[in-house]
């Protein structure tokens, strides 16, 4: 086995960063303590400095660079909180900083990476995944003799990215109390590498629960498979955390250190990302939101003991709301759509609305163009149930009026072309 990433080591870093970058704070939260019976405490991941945990290992990594090496200039390749700490770390030094990004990097990060790095970081947007643009980028360094900043799978960004578990065991022991749980956002790997790295030495009873969308289960696919593998797709809506394949150390310290791993439909994230922000006024990305929504799924394990959730980012950009609280909706169950074909004729519509719709549901969505040639049109039409649990009912009387309806939510790929 490779070389893993000891507490000592994790230390070092620490007491090399603590200097440079804030310590963000460990909150207890009593909304969610009182909603899962348990004593739950937030690392605020999100306060820091470029509003990401990714700021450590970027930092640290690149502190251990020669000043040849610096001379030259780092690159890296990142779907946003890496790139966003690579760069802040390249203006405070002033260094040079060549960053890959991937096509679906939203908006709000790459402004953000221009804004911490100014005129000392160079973007360069290539790939539409973030393993595509990670293989530019490599290319990229070999041609130029650049050193790359790794995003996760390097020993000394695992070190730095262990430094908030040092944070998190401080303000613990201050207040008298000890983790039974520590939730951590997996991607790559390297987050919680570093921090299971710490925990497993440090605070032996507390449990180190990876927490991955099931849309992006990478690491999970590795722990099945025996050994990293690349999975066919990849949700991107937790784009944090969406990589196609985990990495060989980070898999070896997964192995090796890490209890279990907990997979969470996107969905989950969305509503998790709506409760912090409506709750707690807490703006959290989708993957920082992750752990929040493990909750829901851990909620018997969890009751009367202490949890310790990484709010890894709050890089979110504002105009992803939409699509965010429509995912939430989805999820639980209260947003539906459909194809029904109506007949064309004066009276249909009212008569949809009377006989198929149920008290307190509502048409979102109506999209129909009448054909002359034909006695029935079809129609588009998403529907905002009152309750969840009236959707087998809505589904009998939608056959009744139209026995050939599509559910669209049972076929994405028609979801994602019609909506």
């Amino acid at each position: 086995m490779s070389e893993l990433v000891s507490k000592e080591e994790v230390l070092d870093a620490y007491r090399s960063l603590r200097q440079d970058l804030p310590q963000t704070p460990l909150q207890y939260d009593s909304y969610l303590s009182e909603k899962y019976q348990a004593r739950i405490y937030l690392k605020r991941e999100d306060l820091q400095v470029v509003r990401s945990f990714k700021i450590r290992g970027a930092y640290y990594a690149i502190n251990q660079l020669s000043d040849e090496d610096l001379a030259k200039g780092v690159i890296c390749a990142s779907a946003g909180n890496h790139a966003q700490g690579v760069a802040y770390t390249a203006q405070k030094k002033g260094i040079q900083a060549v960053i890959f990004m991937p096509n679906t990097t939203p908006n709000q990060k790459i402004s953000q990476v221009q804004y911490f790095g100014g005129d000392f970081v160079d973007i360069q947007i290539e790939g539409d995944t973030f393993d595509e643009s990670n293989r530019a980028a490599h290319a990229y360094a070999k041609e130029h003799g650049l050193s790359f900043i790794e995003p996760y799978d390097d020993l000394d960004v695992m070190r730095g990215q262990g430094t908030l578990a040092v944070e998190v065991h401080q303000d613990l022991v201050a207040e008298g109390q000890q983790a039974d749980y520590f939730l951590v956002q997996v991607g790559g790997g390297g987050l919680i590498s570093g921090v299971s790295a710490y925990v497993k030495e440090a605070m032996p009873d507390t449990k180190v629960i990876g927490v991955e969308p099931s849309g992006a289960a990478s690491m999970k696919a590795a722990l099945d498979a025996g050994e990293p593998t690349a999975l066919e797709r990849v949700d991107k809506f937790c784009d944090g955390t969406a990589v196609g394949e985990a990495g060989q150390l980070t898999f070896q310290h997964v192995k090796a250190k890490v209890d279990d791993i907990c997979l969470v439909p996107e969905g989950l994230a969305a509503q998790a990302i709506l409760e912090l922000y409506t709750k707690q006024a807490i703006v959290a990305e989708p993957s920082g939101a992750l752990t929040v929504a493990a909750l829901e799924l851990l909620a018997d394990d969890i009751k009367g003991k202490t949890v310790v959730c990484l709010i890894s980012g709050g890089n979110n950009d504002i105009n992803r709301m939409a699509e965010i609280e429509e995912k939430a909706l989805i999820y639980e169950g209260i947003k539906h759509y459909f194809i029904v074909n109506f007949p064309q004729r004066a009276g249909a519509l009212r008569e949809f609305v009377t006989d198929v719709l149920g008290p307190g549901d509502d048409i979102s969505v109506f999209e129909y163009t009448k054909r002359k040639s034909h006695s029935s049109g079809s129609v588009l039409i998403g529907i905002d149930l009152a309750e969840a649990g009236s959707i087998h009912a809505l589904k009998d009387r939608m056959a009744a009026f139209d026995p050939n309806y599509i559910d669209i939510s049972e076929n994405s790929t028609l979801y994602q072309f019609l909506v």
